[in-house]
């Protein structure tokens, strides 16, 4: 359920927008003018605006403007009978999500724009929630060179707009490395959305990129916003993208070339503005040679490339890396921080990490549970 303030200085338009939203289990409250919004929103928190353009006092636009310098972050769905292409550009301009034209086409239009709003406050959300554990859980733990250099093109290439395509080992950190770039970012704000490439079936790869229309497939019994426009304004991290079929290279393509996307079963181009981020185990330059993987698509996505390194390129890490994971652990069970011993963890400096970090925050945890008061080298023996 949203809280959801409506204004207008029409009682009958007020009046129809409460009986919709409050259809649908909303909590509505009403303004007739945008002196009165501005007061209410000042006052208490909404989850959404619907707000006329035309209004005495305080317009929909001046609204839109004062809201913003008050550091009020609440969505804005513009609702006007005055509905010019100019207007409609002005408003998304000042920061509405929509502008919807008066009279209503449809019931179905208004709920359909409510959806997309409230999806991407909850991405918001998640999109903050991550950031602070950036901060915590999602630090890129070690101090050698090879890491080193990975940091330093975080901090050069997050500033930036530009698109990056890591490179590494599965388990080696690509995910971590995307988020704090994504962090690092003037898109800090907006969400990070990821699509696994790898685990969606080719069949429906594209309604998950780019979202499909009502009827458009047996399955799609309502419209569905994709990926790309869930991350707008922020990222989109398309994760093992040497996965993704041929005939969904060629639409991220265009894409990536023009800005637009249309969903599966539509016809309407819709603008997108993402920053992309790209992640793969494989050999790109290798895959384009046996044609699995599009050239053109490969220049677009490696503007910046960056090379994650394996574990065992930075075993000089894994004390780090171990004392952290033991802090975590121990916090996740509620327990006390079990030691480990110079010789144990030289014991795990001398294993061969085929599964780099994530196998050996796996074999941690294992000695965690298995051991006794002190990790000692005969428990890595014994459980690694």
């Amino acid at each position: 359920m949203a809280k959801i303030l409506v204004v207008d200085d029409m009682a009958a338009i007020r009046t129809s927008l409460r009986e919709i939203l409050t259809e649908e289990n909303h909590e509505v409250e009403e303004a007739k003018d945008g002196e009165e919004a501005l007061r209410k929103l000042e006052e208490d928190h909404f989850d959404i605006v619907f707000c006329d353009v035309k209004m005495p006092k305080i317009d929909g636009i001046e609204l839109l403007e004062r809201v913003k310098k008050a550091g009020i972050t609440t969505p804005f769905i513009i609702i006007s009978a005055h509905g010019t292409k100019e207007t409609a550009l002005e408003c998304i301009k000042r920061g509405a999500y929509f502008f919807i034209q008066k009279p209503f086409e449809s019931i179905e239009t208004i709920l359909i724009h409510l959806r997309n709003v409230l999806e991407r406050n909850t991405l918001r959300e998640e999109n903050r929630v991550l950031k602070k554990k950036v901060g915590k859980g999602f630090e890129l733990i070690g101090e050698s060179a090879s890491l080193k250099q990975v940091k330093d093109m975080i901090e050069k290439v997050g500033a930036t707009d530009a698109r990056v395509l890591i490179t590494g080992p599965n388990g080696s950190g690509k995910e971590l490395v995307a988020r704090n770039i994504h962090a690092k970012s003037k898109r800090s704000e907006s969400p990070i959305v990821e699509v696994n490439c790898a685990a969606i079936p080719s069949e429906l790869i594209e309604s998950e990129l780019f979202g499909h229309e009502k009827g458009s497939f047996t399955s799609a019994i309502k419209q569905r916003i994709g990926k790309f426009e869930q991350a707008e304004g922020g990222t989109l991290f398309l994760d093992e993208i040497g996965d993704m079929s041929l005939s969904a290279q060629a639409k991220v393509l265009r894409a990536l070339q023009e800005n637009k996307i249309t969903r599966v079963g539509g016809e309407k181009e819709i603008t997108v503005n993402v920053r992309i981020i790209a992640a793969t185990n494989k050999d790109l330059k290798k895959e384009i040679q046996e044609q699995r993987f599009r050239e053109d698509l490969y220049h677009r996505l490696s503007v910046i490339v960056v090379k994650v390194p394996s574990l065992d390129e930075r075993k000089e890490d894994i004390p780090l890396l171990v004392e952290k994971f033991l802090e975590d652990i121990s916090e996740s069970y509620g327990s006390k921080k079990k030691k480990i011993d110079s010789k144990a963890v030289t014991a795990l400096q001398a294993h061969n990490w085929t599964g780099n970090i994530r196998e050996l925050r796996n074999v941690v945890e294992r000695l965690v549970i298995m051991s006794g008061d002190e990790i000692v080298s005969d428990d890595v023996k014994k459980y690694l």
